[in-house]
């Protein structure tokens, strides 16, 4: 099977109370696609410019992720820049260039058209809709999305929340597309519009799974140093989305199991800056934390 990614590409530039890193290899679908990497097969689509670093490329590579969707284009990177607090929760956007991600238009390759899952990272809903036009018939289609284009391209992401199998959002972001401050309710009221499940992400506090037919709760797996929380929402979806990927099978039970993989990824992804600690990772350290987070939830 395989799982097709389609988002950003950025080189960040991130600041924390203790510690600051320039330009190192980021963006939603670089988080997603390291996290996916260790379970299924991820073709990715993005756009970088003339200065992305050749040892972005060999990270890609040496993840097994296929990269002839990767667009090169004359001019610059995507850039963003962040400060966080002393609360890693908080952050404030510095500086954000989109470069050649401006002109980005998504071109997927005619082997990736047949990809069983599709992954629409947090892009603009223009250009999710143009990678739904390209693809044939996906097993899912898993949606991404922020305040920003709730507030600016609210009819086009209808149409892509309507054609959208799982919707992973965060719980602000999901009161917000439904005016009810109630996280169960609002998510129940999103299954209306066209999904079948809708995870609420929480942060460090888990995420919240809700379906026709049922509802689930994974808390955040404690991490004790949390060092960059950049990408942690992608590392989370590109857990689940990769272990869908690797099990063949979309039930609610295989869907609780992938979202406590995603959580686990994502309590990796924190621990240092960047992919950094994704990059390093073994199946054997994957799989002691995932039984740990088993034993920590069972009673």
């Amino acid at each position: 099977m395989s799982v097709l990614v389609v988002g950003s590409i950025a080189l960040d530039t991130i600041e924390t109370p203790t510690d600051r890193r320039e330009e190192i290899i980021g963006g939603s679908a670089t988080h997603f696609s390291i996290a996916a990497s260790y379970f299924g097969n991820v073709l990715l689509v993005g756009v970088v410019g003339d200065d992305f670093p050749e040892e972005g490329f060999t990270l890609f590579r040496e993840h097994g992720v296929q990269t002839d969707g990767l667009q090169q284009m004359a001019g610059k990177t995507f850039r963003w820049t962040g400060r966080y607090h002393e609360d890693p929760n908080k952050r404030d956007t510095l500086n954000t260039e989109l470069n050649v991600f401006e002109q980005f238009s998504p071109e997927i390759p005619e082997s990736y058209q047949s990809a069983d899952l599709l992954f629409l990272a947090n892009i603009h809903p223009s250009l999710q809709m143009e990678v739904l036009a390209q693809v044939g018939d996906p097993d899912l289609v898993i949606t991404d999305t922020m305040n920003l284009w709730i507030d600016t391209a609210r009819e086009e992401l209808d149409r892509v929340i309507s054609r959208s199998d799982i919707l992973i959002v965060n719980d602000e972001e999901v009161k917000q597309l439904t005016e009810n401050p109630s996280l169960y309710q609002a998510s129940r009221q999103l299954l209306d519009r066209g999904p079948e499940y809708i995870i609420a992400k929480k942060g460090e506090h888990g995420a919240m799974m809700v379906s026709e037919n049922d509802l689930f709760f994974a808390p955040g797996f404690p991490v004790e140093d949390v060092v960059d929380p950049t990408g942690a929402g992608d590392s989370f979806a590109g857990g689940i989305v990769g272990y869908l990927d690797q099990v063949g099978e979309f039930s609610a039970g295989t869907l609780r199991r992938a979202i406590v993989h995603g959580s686990t990824l994502a309590s990796f992804d924190v621990e240092a800056f960047g992919v950094e600690r994704l990059h390093t990772l073994s199946d054997a350290a994957i799989n002691q934390r995932f039984e740990r987070f088993r034993e920590m939830t069972a009673f």
